[in-house]
C-alpha cells in the first residue's frame, strides 16, 4: 500500500488516502466477482499463499515478505464454497465499516457473523479469514476497520499528536503518557522535541524510566511495549522512525524471548510477512541485556532452561540474526548458560539502569 499512498496529487490527508485505497480495494473485489457471474464464469478469488514455503526473508528490505505463490478460492470447488462465502461476507462487513468510518473488534465480527447464515465455528477461523482478506487486498486489518482486543502500549515524552479532534502531548497525558491507538495511521504528528526513541519490554522498566525522568535526561520518547509489541505499537515505532527521523533503540530482557520481541520490531515476523512493509523498522537497534552485559555488569541471573537453549539455537539459524553481533551474543549466552532480566540492574540500586547503564549503552551505540 505504501507506494500507492505516496502518490498524492490532490493533497489529501494520510487518513483520507488510506480510507479511499481500502474502500476501492473492497469494492473492486465485489465487482470482480459480479463480472465473472455476468460472463457466466465460476467466481474465484486469487489469494496469496501464507504458507511457510512462500515466506521469504528479503535481504535488501531486511524483513520477511511473501513470495509469488498463490491459490484460487473458487465456488466451483465444493470444499472452498464455505470459506469463499465467509470471505465475501467479511469483505462486505468491512466495506460498511470503512464507508461509515466505524471500527469493530475481531471478537465483535465473530459474533456478528452469527447472523450471516455462514458463521464461523471458532474465533480462530474468523481471524484467519480476516487475514486472508488483508493479504488478498494488500491492506491491513486496521484499515479494514478490524481492531484487536488488547490495550495499546504507552508512550511518554515531548511528542504532540492529533488523535481525532483532540491534541495530546505525550509528556502531559498522565503518568502513563499516551496510549497508542489501534488506528495509529489516522493520528497526525504535530510537534516533536526529542532526539530518539527508547522502547522497553516491560511496563515496570517503563515506569522506572518515567520516575527517573529518563525522557528529559536522554531527550527521548519512552515506549512501553507490554511484552510482544502489538501491531499498532510496531506501526507507531516505524512511523516515528521514518516520518520524524528518530533513531530507535529497543531494550529487552537478556533471554531468547527478549531477543525475539526486539527482532520482530526490527525485521518483522514470518506470520505477518504480508504487512511487514508497514510494521518493520530495520534501522532500529537492540539496546537490551546481552550475554556480554551479564558478564561485564556481573548481573543476577537464572540458568537457561532446555527450552531456552533450543530457542537460542533456532535463532542462530534465523536469517534475521546473521550479523556478527547476534551470532556472538547468542553463542556467548549458550556458553555461560545464563539469562537476565532488565530489572536485574536493581542489584546496584533502582536508579542504576538510568544513571549508568543507559548512558554507557547509548554512548557506545551512538
Amino acid at each position: 500500500m505504501s507506494d500507492e499512498i505516496k502518490q498524492n496529487p490532490e493533497g489529501k490527508s494520510h487518513k483520507e488516502l488510506r480510507k479511499e485505497y481500502t474502500f476501492n480495494k473492497l469494492k473492486g473485489l465485489g465487482q470482480e466477482i459480479i463480472e465473472e457471474i455476468e460472463k457466466q464464469k465460476v467466481p474465484s478469488v486469487k489469494v496469496p499463499s501464507r504458507g511457510t514455503s512462500n515466506i521469504v526473508y528479503d535481504e535488501a528490505k531486511r524483513y520477511y515478505v511473501l513470495g509469488d505463490r498463490y491459490g484460487r478460492r473458487s465456488l466451483g470447488n465444493v470444499k472452498q464454497i464455505r470459506k469463499l462465502g465467509q470471505m465475501v461476507y467479511v469483505a462486505n462487513f468491512c466495506k460498511d465499516l470503512v464507508q461509515r468510518e466505524k471500527t469493530a473488534t475481531i471478537r465483535e465480527m465473530y459474533y456478528v457473523s452469527e447472523g450471516w447464515g455462514i458463521s464461523f465455528k471458532t474465533q480462530q477461523e474468523s481471524n484467519i479469514v480476516g487475514e486472508d482478506l488483508e493479504v488478498t487486498l494488500g491492506t491491513t486489518r486496521e484499515d479494514l476497520g478490524l481492531m484487536p482486543e488488547e490495550d495499546g502500549a504507552s508512550v511518554y515524552g515531548d511528542l504532540t499528536l492529533k488523535d481525532g479532534d483532540v491534541e495530546i502531548n505525550a509528556l502531559k497525558a498522565g503518568k502513563s503518557g499516551y496510549t497508542i491507538s489501534p488506528t495509529i495511521d489516522q493520528v497526525d504528528f504535530l510537534d516533536c522535541n526529542v532526539d530518539r526513541v527508547i522502547a522497553v519490554e516491560t511496563m515496570g522498566m517503563f515506569h522506572r524510566m518515567v520516575q527517573e525522568k529518563a525522557y528529559d535526561r536522554f531527550n527521548t520518547l519512552i515506549v512501553g511495549l507490554k511484552g510482544q509489541a502489538a501491531r499498532a505499537t510496531r506501526r507507531f515505532i516505524k512511523r516515528v522512525n521514518e516520518e520524524l527521523h528518530l533513531p530507535v533503540y529497543i531494550c529487552n530482557d537478556g533471554d531468547p524471548w527478549g531477543f525475539h520481541i526486539a527482532q520482530v520490531i526490527i525485521s518483522g515476523s514470518a506470520k505477518l510477512a504480508h504487512v511487514n512493509h508497514d510494521l518493520a523498522t530495520p534501522d532500529a537497534k537492540f539496546m537490551g541485556v546481552t550475554a556480554s552485559d551479564i558478564i561485564n555488569y556481573d548481573l543476577p541471573t537464572d540458568n537457561l532452561k532446555d527450552v531456552d537453549v533450543m530457542r537460542l539455537k533456532e535463532l542462530a539459524k534465523d536469517p534475521r540474526y546473521k550479523s556478527d553481533f547476534w551470532q556472538t551474543e547468542i553463542k556467548k549466552m549458550l556458553k555461560i548458560g545464563k539469562k537476565a532480566e532488565q530489572q536485574s540492574f536493581s542489584k546496584y540500586g533502582l536508579e542504576y539502569v538510568v544513571d549508568t547503564y543507559f548512558p554507557e549503552k547509548l554512548e557506545a551505540m551512538e
